[in-house]
């Protein structure tokens, strides 16, 4: 559920602000609205310190500073960890130009290698001495046509272009293509490469010795955030007169806590209920079975708005049931599972929240389901010459399953129109909601014609004609009844295609499903033919089947993140009036 807040105003001297915030903050409940753009050279000075250690972490993050961290690398000789940061930045930058100019050097060896090696001072100097050289191509069959006054010696040939040092004792203007000297033969590259390379390896063993601090930095980085939140808190303050406000919103069931704060510190305090004009940040809690969902909207960065509906509950079990459709794959599902407890077992500690690992258990256990339901275990072909038959086999037809898949899609979106007509009584706008679900059922039933064949049953066209009929006449109810009507029917325009589109993209289910299955059973198939004629090619077999089912493993998340989420996020959203428009709750406290 969201939680319902309330907006607060906390008054008190200025002189008493600071000691104020530093309450509050112990205090951990409170999300803080700025009153005006803090200011201030605290914040100045300490975005600028946070921005260096920022900078700092970036640049030993690299792979190429990573090391073990013995004993012998740490370092115990730097107490300002401002000119440490900057020395370190320094090491980088040099380091990261010289790779980068290492690499154009190469690229330039590659390129005049095949000219040989030769110093580009001499013909400079020759130049200055009247005898001038160009480096050309010129296409073979033109090389005798160049001027009789200059002298073409070919160097190489490819793809019969001729690649001429042209000798003339004047400055002379040819129409071929002409190249740029290098500023360095490729012996002198390559000296220069040498000594580039024995630098670039010193800079890396001394960054490689601030890596083990890494730690140590990445701790002074989460303290300094916390410093400049602090700071912008007090700075972001509104200011009347010698008094010194603040403003934010508080959870409804710590409305008496922060009362008795408040009394104790003798601070005024005022409490409403948000206007419409607020910007409320969002609170969301759930059971803890509900909210093993929430590292998906984590995930996809979303937040319902305030004044919006929490869908964790339908998100949940709908997602657990496309997951399993999508996957579609009873082994997988296993392997999913398996590595949800190796993960768990491994990293279990360190994770603060253990719902990431309950919610891959739950969708794990939905695959498996459905792999058992459509006798799928990696693969299906090779179980039905086995003579392994599904638990349900009227879900081998797959004219079945996409009449499921439509039927799951009208349900799914009945769903969303049956909650907004319960929050619309006791309106007669509530019956447009049900005028909707009659349509939602009547296009599951024209999917099923137009798409898999079956007859369009009779009673289909009063559900149509009834559902349009309730949105049409209580969509906008007034006086008017031809207001009614032209607005009824403007809601019905809008709408009614976009019902037909929504059911039948629930398909993507079956094709997405049906497509993972299809993978399994090419790469199967693949290694059961290579298998044949020896230790070696069943070792090719297995590497096969290891990388063809490893594909499929890897791009099975990748579709639910596409598919699935989709049609939690925008198909059922969109019917159910969400726009995901809010902010999330983020209280100003202690860690």
């Amino acid at each position: 559920m969201i939680v319902p807040m309330k907006k607060i105003a906390i008054i008190l001297q200025s002189k008493d602000a600071q000691a104020a915030i530093k309450k509050l903050r112990a205090f951990g409940v409170l999300h803080i609205e700025e009153q005006q753009e803090p200011k201030g050279k605290d914040i100045s000075l300490l975005a600028d310190d946070l921005t260096l250690i920022s900078q700092t972490i970036e640049a030993l993050q690299e792979a190429e500073f990573a090391t073990g961290c013995e004993g012998s690398l740490l370092r115990k000789d730097f107490t300002d960890w401002r000119l440490t940061c900057r020395h370190i930045l320094d090491l980088w930058k040099r380091w990261d130009q010289l790779e980068e100019y290492s690499r154009g050097l190469l690229l330039k060896m590659e390129e005049w290698k095949e000219w040989g090696d030769f110093d580009p001072e001499n013909i400079h100097q020759l130049a200055q001495k009247g005898i001038f050289i160009k480096l050309c191509q010129v296409p073979v069959k033109e090389v005798k046509s160049l001027p009789s006054q200059v002298v073409a010696r070919e160097i190489f040939v490819k793809a019969n272009i001729a690649y001429c040092a042209v000798i003339s004792d004047k400055p002379l203007e040819i129409e071929f293509k002409e190249f740029e000297l290098p500023k360095m033969g490729i012996s002198q590259m390559q000296k220069r490469l040498a000594e580039d390379r024995r630098v670039i390896e010193s800079l890396r063993d001394e960054l490689r010795s601030f890596f083990c601090h890494l730690p140590q930095f990445t701790k002074m980085k989460a303290e300094l955030e916390k410093e400049l939140e602090f700071y912008r808190v007090l700075n972001g303050m509104g200011q009347l007169g010698g008094l010194t406000y603040l403003v934010g919103y508080l959870p409804f069931d710590r409305e008496a806590d922060l009362r008795e704060m408040a009394d104790i510190e003798q601070w005024g305090l005022m409490l409403s209920e948000p206007s419409e004009e607020d910007s409320v940040p969002t609170l969301i809690r759930n059971s803890r079975l509900v909210s093993i969902i929430e590292p998906v909207f984590k995930l996809i960065e979303i937040v319902p708005g305030y004044k919006e509906l929490d869908i964790s509950l339908p998100f949940l079990i709908f997602l657990s049931i496309f997951f399993g459709m999508l996957i579609g794959d009873a082994g997988y599902g296993m392997v999913y599972f398996a590595v949800t407890f190796f993960a768990q077992r491994k990293f279990g500690k360190k994770v603060k929240k253990k719902s990431v690992f309950f919610l891959f258990y739950v969708l794990s256990f939905c695959a498996i389901i459905w792999g058992l339901l459509t006798g799928v275990f990696f693969g299906q072909s090779w179980l039905a010459g086995l003579g392994w038959k599904p638990l349900l086999p009227v879900l081998k037809d797959a004219k079945n399953i996409e009449a499921f898949c439509f039927f799951l899609g009208a349900l799914h979106l009945s769903i969303a129109h049956s909650w907004k007509a319960a929050l619309k009584l006791p309106s007669l706008r509530a019956l447009a909601e049900v005028g909707w679900i009659l349509v939602l059922w009547t296009v599951f039933f024209l999917a099923k014609t137009l798409i898999l064949g079956d007859s369009f049953p009779g009673f289909a066209k009063w559900l149509l004609l009834a559902g349009v009929s309730l949105v049409i006449l209580f969509s906008n109810p007034q006086k008017n009844i031809l207001k009614t009507t032209g607005s009824g029917l403007g809601a019905v325009a809008l709408n009614l295609m976009n019902n037909f589109t929504d059911v039948v993209s629930y398909v993507r289910l079956f094709a997405v499903g049906l497509a993972g299955v299809a993978i399994a059973d090419a790469f199967n198939s693949m290694a059961a033919g290579v298998a044949k004629g020896g230790i070696f090619n069943l070792l090719l077999a297995l590497v096969i089947l290891f990388a063809g089912h490893m594909l499929n493993l890897l791009l099975g998340p990748m579709s639910v993140l596409v598919h699935g989420v989709r049609l939690n996020v925008l198909e059922f959203c969109g019917h159910v009036g969400i726009s995901w428009s809010g902010r999330a709750y983020k209280p100003f406290k202690e860690d």
